[in-house]
């Protein structure tokens, strides 16, 4: 028993590293897509000003204020930063929807949260985040791109938190009984789904997931 201990220790200890490794190489990869946003809007506003400096030269008056007319209708077009009502949860949620926009994945998001809740930010953080993990990973398996898609739905219903997501896919589901089971390759394996799971349960919530060919689907109601 004591050697056994010992061994399932150390299986455990390995896999919880492996689960830690892995998040750690994906908030490297939203921090550097992050990066490579913040230079391409540097050298888009450098590019902006030079050509209004151009304008303002030759005293062309009217052609700036036509080209910042355009700059206000292009800002208005590309802002798609989800805006929940909770800070905390505006950035887990903007952080890996960037990452799925730079995937070329489609995403269609909608998010209403409390600002102040009974339920812990930072679980409620853990939640999505696998979520979304798991649906990016689920996405990037398919053999064609243009058919990639995740949609984000999060609003109160009834007093509860509601939030489903769903995704596309391409392959077969592994479950156990009446529990899905992950499909990585890695020793993390299971491990956001079981995050996910303990944490539902916490607070007396209900989690369902359903797939159906090509789609896989999460529901999750917390009660606030």
């Amino acid at each position: 028993m004591g050697l056994f201990s010992v061994l399932f220790g150390r299986m455990i200890d390995k896999r919880i590293h492996s689960y830690q490794n892995d998040l750690i190489t994906k908030h490297c990869e939203e921090v550097q897509n992050i990066y490579n946003q913040m230079r391409g809007w540097r050298h888009d506003y450098h590019n902006h000003i030079q050509t209004m400096k151009a304008h303002l030269a030759l005293d062309q008056t009217t052609e700036v204020k036509a080209y910042l007319g355009k700059l206000d209708a292009d800002l208005s077009d590309v802002d798609t930063v989800i805006k929940t009502g909770n800070i905390m949860v505006d950035a887990i949620l903007n952080s890996k929807l960037s990452l799925a926009n730079a995937r070329k994945i489609n995403v269609n998001a909608k998010a209403i949260v409390p600002s102040s809740m009974n339920i812990s930010e930072i679980d409620l953080c853990v939640i999505i985040g696998n979520l979304l993990d798991n649906a990016m990973e689920a996405c990037m398996n398919q053999a064609n791109p243009t058919e990639r898609y995740i949609r984000l739905y999060m609003s109160i219903l009834k007093e509860q938190l509601y939030i489903s997501v769903s995704n596309s896919f391409d392959g077969e589901v592994v479950k156990s009984g009446k529990a899905y089971i992950s499909t990585k390759g890695s020793e993390s394996r299971g491990f956001g789904l079981m995050r996910i799971d303990r944490i539902v349960d916490k607070y007396d919530g209900y989690i369902n997931r359903q797939h159906e060919k090509g789609v896989f689907a999460t529901e999750i109601v917390l009660p606030l």
